[in-house]
């Protein structure tokens, strides 16, 4: 899919048929036709439109022939219901500083923002300005995500203390996987930033510098934010891995004590039923001595367990 905005002086946001001089161009797992239709008019290599598609694609930032690339990690929703997150590359061209394209896989909230003009001082000619917010936007989102994650956690600690199920213990783990692919794809993101700032990649006016200063900070928050809960569900997940465990212990311990304390009444019943001369043999009271001797063994059996804990 290919859509074509651009912005006038007064930021009036319009969507174009056609390319124009400071326009942008923001393709979404576009096809082999569109990618082709693009690098010709615009005359820039198809590898420039296809990296950014290829999920494994790393951060990065890289200058030829008068075309800037950079990649960037964004975090994607997978799953609502489960709150599992993601991270895909979001490419961003600038086309001798006349055209500027973004390529993605998915759609997502922060191209959408930008998309419907929610976005406050936006133009898309000011090419500079719009790669920082962008990449401001970016890291504002993996901390909205990251406070859906420590919720979640939240949610299925409370869980954990009723249930105590491997379900729980699963979810955690979805949520921890979140965190590893968040910690590394910013991780890969500060480098990009740190090169762009210290680079000559883009021109930066004064309030372009303090837009980037507020989106390597955020983004260092995110960083902080993902270590901290990854700890904090590392050790929730072997704590109740552990709860588990011994629940387990304990059910099976006093199920053994139960066995043995049933085990008795057979034992006697099966002594007293062979068919030969035994104690209370032919007296008429026999069997209430059986049941009450298998009653006195029974009850100090179970004193003796409850005594060792073990009942």
């Amino acid at each position: 899919m290919i859509n074509i905005y651009k912005s006038n002086e007064v930021g009036e946001f319009t969507e174009l048929e056609q390319l124009a001089k400071g326009c942008w161009i923001n393709l979404i797992n576009p096809t082999e036709e569109e990618i082709k239709s693009v690098s010709e008019k615009l005359g820039i290599e198809p590898d420039y439109l296809k990296d950014p598609l290829d999920p494994e694609e790393k951060s990065r930032i890289e200058r030829e022939n008068g075309t800037l690339l950079i990649i960037i990690d964004i975090p994607v929703l997978t799953d609502k219901e489960t709150t599992t997150f993601d991270t895909i590359p979001l490419g961003m061209v600038v086309v001798e500083d006349s055209y500027f394209i973004t390529v993605c896989l998915k759609e997502n909230p922060i191209i959408n923002d930008f998309a419907n003009n929610r976005v406050k001082g936006f133009f898309t000619f000011k090419k500079t300005r719009f790669i920082l917010q962008l990449l401001y936007r970016i890291a504002t989102n993996y901390l909205r995500y990251l406070k859906q994650i420590n919720r979640k956690t939240d949610q299925i600690e409370e869980q954990l203390h009723k249930s105590m199920k491997n379900q729980e213990l699963f979810a955690l783990l979805n949520l921890e996987k979140s965190l590893v692919y968040f910690t590394t794809s910013l991780r890969s993101n500060e480098i990009v930033m740190e090169k762009m700032l210290r680079g000559k990649f883009l021109k930066m006016y004064p309030e372009d510098e303090d837009i980037m200063e507020e989106a390597i900070i955020e983004n260092k928050q995110a960083i902080e934010m993902a270590h901290i809960y990854s700890n904090i569900l590392s050790g929730m997940m072997d704590a109740f891995a552990s709860v588990i465990s011994n629940n387990l212990n304990i059910v099976m311990k006093f199920l053994t004590s139960v066995t043995i304390v049933l085990s008795i009444p057979t034992m006697v019943a099966a002594f007293f039923g062979m068919n030969v001369e035994l104690p209370f043999h032919g007296n008429v009271h026999s069997f209430t001595f059986i049941i009450l001797l298998t009653l006195m063994v029974s009850l100090l059996v179970t004193v003796s367990l409850v005594k060792r804990k073990l009942f």
